[in-house]
């Protein structure tokens, strides 16, 4: 099988799952590449559409994203991937990048915030 990432000018959008809670935790980008080195390592890879480059989730925080299963949607240019976190996703402090709720037109925090940006997990005040 061959995924479509033509429609995306290279890169396909891969939604990153809680396999144990069922939990959405973020959505990232991969190409071909990211694709390779999740598929070699084990652990989640995405391409920086920012930074131009490929990378390790987890790299600078060790919230590394352990791979379970690796599920492709029916046009073949989506991924669900189930993983085993190990630790927050979020680098705004979250354990989910979708902490967030709109209510009445309004965004509303709806998870606790486990560490702030730039202190390491369980090691803060």
């Amino acid at each position: 099988m061959k995924l479509n990432f033509e429609k995306g000018d290279g890169l396909i959008p891969a939604i990153i799952q809680d396999s144990s809670t069922g939990k959405v935790l973020m959505l990232g980008f991969m190409n071909q590449e990211a694709l390779e080195k999740t598929l070699e390592t084990g652990l989640v890879h995405f391409y920086s559409r920012t930074k131009k480059r490929i990378w390790l989730k987890g790299e600078t925080s060790q919230h590394f994203l352990v791979v379970k299963e690796i599920l492709v949607d029916c046009d073949e240019d989506t991924l669900l991937l189930q993983v085993e976190p190990k630790g927050p996703v979020c680098h705004e402090g979250y354990f989910t990048c979708f902490y967030r709720a709109l209510k009445n037109g309004k965004l509303e925090i709806v998870e606790k915030k486990l560490f702030k940006p730039g202190e390491v997990y369980g090691k803060g005040s």
